[in-house]
């Protein structure tokens, strides 16, 4: 460790890896570059932007046999949001970067390797691509700019430094190839993570959030539309990208007072089953619905999607359709697909097979999301069934994803949000066609009535004593003949 003063306060600034050349002072924001000699002052760096993310300087946990230490901090901008890169330290003296986007974390290190790697311009997302003897799908392709920067970090970056960089994933595994210096990408691999996993010590609690940021964590709260002046319910540095539920102007709650990104047309009040901001205990975690979005397929078909937020679990979704509800989690672990081989996909050894293929479209969204949703945005979707569970691709042109959904009872998601629910009708059921050639309640019926005909010959010619026998035996027929052509109405 090295420990230098601040040349703008005089403060302890300490540099823990002996790969880090920058650090920024916690005191005064002074950027400091380390060289062979002295240290250097390059100016102020911005603040970072409370993002309500657990981790923080300071953090540490195990991924495999290694323990690492949190010791530095970039926040990155891209147009879609914004994520953040710690810089981690491992107790046998590597390093690494910990990749933290809306509660979905990867772990990186880079990598040496000797083969031909593509041009980002040549990267599609969804694409298959064998780098270093693993085949990969492109899962993200962004371009963005350092926004701030905290404690220490292996390279000079600054407010507006640029990046561009490509993701691919593999099940667990994760790569990333950044191009930031140029066509010859830097490599990065790791693996997909969670909290729970790495076994996280010192993450921030409720009440450390609430002395750095004024709010609790998970605290909604609201602000006035800079284009009508309509009230907005949020998540403070959770989901700052904001659709005004009555102009549906995209906002912007990033910076200390809302923007306008893009104004809206007035429209009527978007009816949903479930109020944006109800709230919930699901299981065992207190969960807020933050926004909600209706897509279609066309004319005929489209559903509801709310946005739900828990402390514990992040970010969910409630998809509500004409087949019933469904929770849908975003996937870590991504199943095994590939391009030209589309119609299965395969996840914890089980074998899902592709059931619709369809283009989505964003027909009105209102409230609260981590990434920026507009009217008329489009994704290709697939979806693939095994038993009551299904999993989702969605594809769009900067980023692909994996979800998985399971149903939920309609009494269920009453009983979580209660009086936030709406009554509705029943959801509809499609129409069974007929099935082809006569039912088997016609097949009866005319088996009973031959039988009649056949019972009358001999009455038509002995009406006698023996009359009243017949009468009888022709009324135990003829009743079950007309009751299974009343079943037969019933079902068609």
């Amino acid at each position: 460790m090295q420990i230098v003063s601040c040349p703008s306060c005089g403060a302890e600034v300490k540099f823990k890896s002996h790969a880090a050349v920058m650090a920024v002072c916690e005191f005064c924001r002074a950027t400091l570059l380390k060289d062979a000699e002295s240290v250097k002052n390059l100016g102020t760096m911005s603040s970072v932007l409370e993002d309500y993310s657990p981790i923080q300087i300071g953090t540490s946990g195990t991924v495999g046999a290694r323990n690492f230490t949190v010791v530095g901090r970039i926040q990155l901008r891209y147009a879609e949001g914004m994520w953040n890169e710690w810089y981690v330290l491992y107790g046998d003296g590597g390093n690494g970067w910990l990749g933290d986007s809306s509660g979905l974390f990867t772990i990186t290190a880079e990598r040496k390797v000797a083969v031909a790697l593509p041009g980002f311009d040549a990267i599609h997302v969804a694409n298959a691509y064998h780098i270093d003897d693993q085949r990969y799908l492109a899962s993200e392709k962004r371009s963005g700019e350092c926004i701030a920067g905290q404690g220490e970090l292996p390279f000079r970056v600054g407010t507006g430094w640029r990046i561009r960089v490509a993701d691919f994933r593999s099940g667990p595994h994760f790569l990333t190839l950044d191009y930031t210096d140029g066509e010859t990408p830097v490599v990065y691999t790791g693996v997909a993570v969670t909290l729970a996993e790495m076994r996280c010590q010192l993450l921030r609690d409720d009440e450390q959030i609430k002395a750095s940021a004024g709010k609790y964590r998970g605290k909604v709260d609201a602000l006035d539309c800079p284009a009508c002046g309509s009230t907005i319910s949020y998540l403070p540095g959770v989901a700052t990208n904001l659709v005004c539920p009555s102009c549906a102007a995209q906002l912007d709650a990033a910076g200390p007072e809302a923007s306008v990104l893009a104004a809206g047309d007035k429209v009527a009040q978007m009816r949903t089953t479930i109020e944006i901001g109800a709230k919930a205990n699901i299981h065992g975690s207190k969960c807020t619905v933050i926004g909600a979005m209706i897509r279609a397929t066309g004319s005929d078909s489209q559903w509801t999607e709310y946005l739900v937020y828990s402390v514990n679990a992040n970010f969910f979704w409630l998809i509500e359709s004409d087949d019933g509800w469904y929770r849908a989690d975003v996937m870590t672990h991504w199943p095994a697909w590939h391009p030209t081989a589309s119609e299965l996909a395969r996840a914890d050894k089980v074998d899902y097979q592709k059931t619709d293929d369809y283009i989505a479209t964003v027909v009105a969204a209102a409230g609260a999301f981590n990434w920026r949703v507009a009217v008329g945005d489009t994704v290709h979707v697939m979806e693939f069934e095994h038993g009551k569970s299904s999993l989702a691709a969605e594809i769009s042109a900067g980023e692909m994803t994996w979800s998985r959904s399971k149903p939920v009872a309609a009494d269920q998601v009453t009983a979580w949000f209660s009086k936030a629910v709406k009554k509705t009708r029943p959801p509809k059921v499609r129409k069974r066609a007929p099935a082809s050639g006569p039912t088997l309640s016609a097949t009866l019926g005319k088996f009973f009535w031959w039988l009649l005909g056949l019972n009358l010959i001999p009455l038509l010619f002995n009406f006698g004593a023996t009359a009243m026998y017949l009468i009888m035996a022709l009324l135990a027929i003829c009743i079950p003949a007309m009751f299974t052509s009343v079943a037969g109405k019933d079902d068609e």
